[in-house]
Order: C-alpha cells, then sequence, then structure tokens
C-alpha cells in the first residue's frame, strides 16, 4: 500500500479536530424551531456537540480524537484530547444532549448519519478502559439505538443518496456497535441490509453527485460485506459488479474532481474521495485474484487526490480528517468482522 496511517499523519488529524470541536462559529443546525422561545445558540441547544460546524460533524471529530489517541498512545498530544474528554464528556452534558433529544419535531434529527455515529464513539470509548467516557457517554448510545430499532422497521426503501442520508453508512457503523451491545439491533440490522440489497445486480455507479461524499456502489458493497459469509458476499459482490474485471463501471475507479475547495457542498467531493478509498481498502482482501491489487490501486488513486486537502480551509477541515483516518486505518491484509457461516 503506497500510503499508510503514520504518528504525524494521525498527530494532524487531532490537530485538526482540536481546533474545531469547540469552535461554535459558524454553525449550522439542525433545529426547528417551534417558539421565539427556541431561537437558541448550538452551546445553548448542545452541551457536548456545539463546536465543528453542525452536530453530526462534532461527534465524529470528538471520535477522530479519541481513535488517535487509543492508535497512537505516546503522541503528545494524548493528554490534551483526555483533558477535553474530561472536561466535555460529563453526566451533566449527556442529560442535556438527551434533553434535546425531548423536544418537539426531534425525530427525524441528524437521522441516520449523526445516530451511527454516536454509536461509533461510544463504541471508540469503549476502547479506552482507562477512563469513564464509555460509561458516561453509554445512555445517550442507548437512546439512538432505540431510534434505530423505531426507525428500520418503517423505513421501507434504502436511501442510496451519497450523503448524510445513505442507509447502508449508517448501518455498516452501527452494526459494529450493536454487534456487542445489542445482538437484537444487530439482527434487525443485518434484516434489513438483506431486505434492502441483497437482489441487486448490475450496479451503474453513476456517481458521484455533485455535493456526495459517500460512493453509494462502494458502501452498499462494504455493508453487504459485513453481514454475509465470504462466499455468498463474492457471489452477490460479482452479481452487483459484474463488469468490474473489465474496469467497468469506470466512475468507480475515478477520483472526485473537487472544483472549489471554499464551497462546503463541493468540498463534499474530498471526503468522497476519501471514503471510497476506505470502502476499496476494506472490501480488497475479500475480492478474487487480481481484483484485491486492483482494489489497493484504486484506493491509493482516490487517496492521492485528497489527502493533501484534509486541513487547508474550514468547509473540510471541519471533517475530513475522521475520513481519512478512516481509509488510512483500513488493511486489506486484516479482514474486518463478517458474519460466520
Amino acid at each position: 500500500m503506497k500510503h499508510q496511517l503514520s504518528s504525524q499523519l494521525a498527530a494532524r488529524f487531532a490537530e485538526a479536530a482540536l481546533g474545531h470541536v469547540g469552535r461554535e462559529y459558524p454553525h449550522k443546525l439542525d433545529h426547528v424551531m417551534d417558539g421565539p422561545e427556541d431561537v437558541l445558540g448550538p452551546r445553548e441547544l448542545h452541551p457536548i456537540f456545539f463546536g465543528s460546524f453542525d452536530w453530526h460533524s462534532c461527534v465524529h471529530g470528538y471520535w477522530t480524537l479519541l481513535r488517535v489517541r487509543r492508535l497512537f498512545p505516546d503522541l503528545p498530544v494524548g493528554a490534551r484530547i483526555a483533558k477535553l474528554a474530561d472536561e466535555m464528556l460529563t453526566p451533566k452534558n449527556v442529560a442535556g444532549e438527551l434533553d434535546y433529544l425531548d423536544r418537539p419535531y426531534t425525530g427525524s434529527f441528524e437521522r441516520p448519519y449523526g445516530w451511527a455515529w454516536l454509536l461509533a464513539l461510544h463504541r471508540e470509548a469503549m476502547r479506552h478502559a482507562d477512563d469513564h467516557w464509555a460509561d458516561t457517554l453509554a445512555p445517550l448510545a442507548r437512546a439512538f439505538a432505540d431510534r434505530f430499532r423505531e426507525f428500520l422497521p418503517r423505513l421501507t426503501y434504502p436511501i442510496r443518496t451519497g450523503t448524510h442520508f445513505n442507509t447502508a453508512f449508517a448501518l455498516v457503523l452501527a452494526l459494529e456497535w450493536a454487534d456487542s451491545e445489542d445482538p437484537q439491533l444487530a439482527e434487525l440490522i443485518r434484516s434489513r441490509a438483506t431486505d434492502y440489497y441483497r437482489a441487486d445486480t448490475n450496479c451503474a455507479a453513476w456517481e458521484p453527485g455533485g455535493d456526495e461524499f459517500l460512493s453509494s456502489a462502494m458502501i452498499e458493497a462494504l455493508c453487504m460485506r459485513r453481514i454475509l459469509p465470504e462466499q455468498e458476499f463474492r457471489a452477490w459482490f460479482s452479481a452487483f459488479l459484474p463488469e468490474l474485471g473489465h474496469g467497468r463501471p469506470e466512475s468507480l475507479f475515478t477520483p472526485a474532481l473537487v472544483s472549489d475547495r471554499s464551497d462546503g457542498k463541493i468540498a463534499h467531493l474530498d471526503g468522497f474521495n476519501l471514503s471510497r478509498a476506505w470502502c476499496w481498502r476494506n472490501l480488497a482482501d475479500a475480492l478474487d485474484g487480481s481484483f484485491t491489487t486492483t482494489a489497493v490501486r484504486a484506493a491509493d488513486a482516490h487517496l492521492e487526490a485528497s489527502l493533501p486537502h484534509v486541513t487547508g480551509d474550514y468547509m473540510g477541515e471541519h471533517w475530513l480528517a475522521t475520513f481519512a483516518l478512516l481509509a488510512l486505518e483500513a488493511d486489506p491484509e486484516q479482514r474486518p468482522p463478517t458474519r460466520s457461516t
């Protein structure tokens, strides 16, 4: 692999996250006002996740910080991360985040992207056995898990767009949490993913759209990788992308062009390149023969296009490090969890 996660890159990602998780403005709220009393600022509404331009980016900014602290425990930045987590991840602040969920019109608040990232944050906090953060976040994780349990049976059709509403991406993140914390939710996720995607064939991969940060084709494939036994996945993948061995659809091998990184929507395309690299790397060892090399090369091409631009403009800087970390940490030589036969 051409690109590896180094301590230097990890420190760079952590510094970026430390620079935005506590930055309240500018901020884009997901907030319904039911009266003039609801005209409140981000910090009043969200005592933990008020930074990073929006709630979900702040959640996975904290995930980035905890992940770096665990993967590189000797980095000097680790002490600052722990101090911030101790200050912010408190029972009082979690109670404030829970209070927001009790407001009217919050049923679709951050659905499903923010829900999934909160579960991912809790799962990461659980890996830090030396601290209390997981226990503190547990009630908030349970609240979003309950929302998944209530919502998935009602979601008749998967949402395939490559933005925050994408169903497959949320299921990938939520399943890792559910496999350890909520077996019934894990079974529900597997069942719904099967309902949504098992019959999909001949994917055209008409992507990316102009503001997408996920490859709808590749994240669906990754989702199915996580729920199917190996041989079943290979058969499904061959039907899903039957021309892959001939380099088609060509779009899956072509990094997105980012014309203006100061435009928040267009800057999504850097995330598209990074998240597609993450998918290619996670799929590489599940593919037959030469496809593994093809997958690694595709991942490298996408990383080269956007890894240099993780920082520099706040429209990308407030979130891109998370996706760069996902992509670089993914190792084709280490198989991600799959369902046993």
